[in-house]
């Protein structure tokens, strides 16, 4: 899936509640997006940022709703996408990570690795 949104902090409260509420197991933040579209009958051109969600189909409604509850667009773009072939080790840990039952931490200072800079 994914989404886009207009800054940086936007952009890292929606990325961390679609992991720390296991409907993500991923979410990649892809800054320097120039998005260019029509809104409101005018042509815009906007900076953003990407954010590609990896998750399971299952989840789709789940993401759907964290994102239209935290995101400050009156649109949010929401697309999905299925996945044709991936490499199985990695689909597995995405299941894994959405398990609900899984005993690991969900607390925001147990985020091995995470750099805010």
């Amino acid at each position: 899936m994914v989404t886009t949104v207009g800054d940086e902090e936007q952009g890292n409260v929606i990325a961390r509640e679609l992991v720390i509420r296991r409907h993500a197991a991923c979410v990649n933040m892809v800054s320097g997006v120039k998005s260019f579209y029509r809104w409101h009958g005018k042509i815009c051109r906007d900076s953003e940022y990407l954010l590609v969600i990896k998750t399971l189909a299952a989840e789709y409604d789940a993401v759907t709703a964290t994102i239209q509850e935290l995101h400050s667009y009156e649109v949010p773009e929401i697309l999905a996408f299925d996945i044709a072939r991936g490499e199985p080790r990695f689909l597995e840990w995405i299941a894994g990570s959405l398990d609900k039952d899984a005993d690991f931490a969900d607390d925001e200072d147990d985020l091995a690795g995470y750099d805010e800079d």
